[in-house]
């Protein structure tokens, strides 16, 4: 039976969020799992209503990570808040996988503190799964690492391209390298010099640059935290900038409405598609163990459904398979 730890204190709609996300994922699970809850017990029962679920243990913690601390010193300064003590039940052996939608700074410094990082990994890398017409792509890197370097780059190429494959489930993904150009020597210093080194990788396909990201034919996209987090940022408010623009324009004209009725199911379909809170949320990739970063305003179905992508992580052997796959392309 699979067990993870949940910072039940963490994101702009805890605990709410997180215990309903709990008790949906208890309801829903095709396999045997259990949860832990970790936070202000008195508020998770709150939100519990009085339901007692033998699957789901409810750990106390009395301190809270607040988005003005420090990433980095939240291990030494809040030793007890529900973030530091859910990574230390993973280190400890007592849950399969943390998942928190809270500080994202402090989980990534966290989990490499207490995990560490699989052997041969420079630095550890956050992927994205952005749904497209077909099969979907990942994107990576999305916020861990603003500045990175041409190894780190490919790195996290082969990461995101392991991911792909065991989690996604479609093998032998290719790669692209996110650019403002075609031409290998385009884009900055990092990213011509990057290209170089990814072209000795057989599946990489060379530059995608910004236009072609949904449609080439590259399954997995590469780039530094800083372009990554800002395409992901930018996706985000496009969906719901375009989705508020439809309403309005329905709105208009009655033959509008009347067509925006016929046409609901089709929006209903692309909206479930292309909602973040449908996929769940983005694995540190690259660290000694699962933990799951999860958007800040994530809602019960985006909580529960990183309970799931979890599961697939440990069912596939994510973290074994990926320290294996590493040993060989860097020769551990």
């Amino acid at each position: 039976k699979m067990k993870f730890a949940l910072d039940a204190m963490g994101g702009d709609f805890a605990p709410h969020a997180v215990v309903q996300g709990a008790l949906d994922a208890i309801d829903k699970s095709s396999k045997p799992l259990s949860l832990i809850l970790l936070g202000d017990e008195t508020a998770i029962r709150t939100e519990m209503a009085g339901r007692e679920v033998e699957m789901i243990e409810i750990v106390h913690t009395d301190e809270v990570v607040n988005m003005e601390d420090k990433g980095s010193k939240v291990l030494k300064m809040k030793p007890n808040s529900s973030l530091v003590r859910g990574i230390q039940m993973v280190k400890d052996g007592q849950a399969d996988g943390f998942i928190s939608a809270g500080h994202t700074g402090a989980i990534l410094s966290t989990t490499l503190l207490s995990l560490g990082r699989i052997p041969g990994v420079r630095r550890p890398a956050l992927a994205a799964y952005f749904p497209t017409e077909k099969r979907g792509k990942v994107l990576c890197d999305v916020g861990a690492n603003p500045d990175a370097k041409p190894e780190h780059l490919v790195q996290f190429a082969l990461m995101a391209s392991h991911y792909y494959d065991h989690v996604e489930g479609f093998a032998a993904p290719k790669i692209g390298l996110i650019n403002i150009g075609e031409e290998p020597n385009k884009g900055s210093d990092l990213y011509v010099e990057t290209h170089k080194l990814l072209s000795e990788i057989p599946n990489f396909v060379g530059n995608i640059e910004g236009r072609h990201l949904l449609t080439s034919e590259a399954d997995v996209l590469i780039c530094d935290g800083f372009v990554g987090n800002t395409l992901l940022k930018f996706a985000e408010s496009w969906i719901t900038f375009f989705s508020d623009e439809i309403k309005d324009k329905v709105n208009e004209k009655l033959s509008y409405k009347i067509g925006a009725k016929l046409m609901k199911p089709i929006f209903d379909d692309l909206k479930t598609k292309y909602d973040y809170e449908e996929h769940g949320g983005t694995p540190l990739l690259g660290v000694n163990g699962i933990s799951i970063v999860c958007h800040g305003s994530s809602g019960p179905r985006s909580i529960m459904n990183s309970i799931f992508l979890g599961q697939k992580c440990i069912h596939n052997n994510l973290i074994k398979d990926t320290k294996k796959s590493l040993a060989i392309h860097f020769g551990h």
